[in-house]
């Protein structure tokens, strides 16, 4: 980031990486599960709900991008190492249906992460307000897509 980028971002940068950190990692951690689920799904509608889970993927790894970008123009680096993006998403460790054609337990795994989301985003669309219009700008998008999302995944179940 720029010298003038840096001074109009009122906040602690250190702070503001290290959440910020967290978001990215959660977003990979997500990008990976809806990647895995994608390829593991079974059953009569393993086609539909296949693709609905490599596009979340696809969709979560754009936003591990946007955040990446973020942390670098605030003179930050991304994690880099999956044991400490595992650590750092705050999630807990997922476990699939152990009937992999159980596509409404998928669906659920993945609404609690977008649940998840939700609350990272909002938090830091609060905390950012007023004090780093760029990461503000950034949490209010994230939270839309995210709340959106959340809508398909019910939508889903209501099926």
């Amino acid at each position: 980031m720029g010298q003038k980028g840096k001074e109009i971002a009122k906040l602690d940068h250190g702070w503001l990486i290290n959440e910020l950190s967290k978001a990215y990692a959660f977003e990979w951690v997500v990008h990976y599960y809806a990647s895995l689920a994608s390829n593991v799904l079974s059953g009569h509608r393993t086609t539909v709900y296949s693709k609905i889970f490599k596009k979340a993927a696809e969709g979560e790894f754009e936003h591990a991008n946007k955040i990446a970008k973020r942390i670098a123009e605030l003179g930050g680096e991304p994690p880099s190492a999956m044991e400490d993006i595992e650590k750092l998403a705050g999630f807990g460790k997922v476990a699939f249906p152990k009937n992999r054609s159980d596509t409404a337990g998928f669906v659920k795994i993945f609404l609690e992460m977008e649940r998840h989301a939700i609350e990272l985003y909002n938090d830091l669309a609060h905390k950012t307000h007023g004090k780093d219009l760029v990461t503000h700008e950034l949490a209010e998008d994230l939270l839309a897509e995210e709340v959106a999302e959340e809508e398909e995944y019910e939508n889903m179940l209501r099926e």
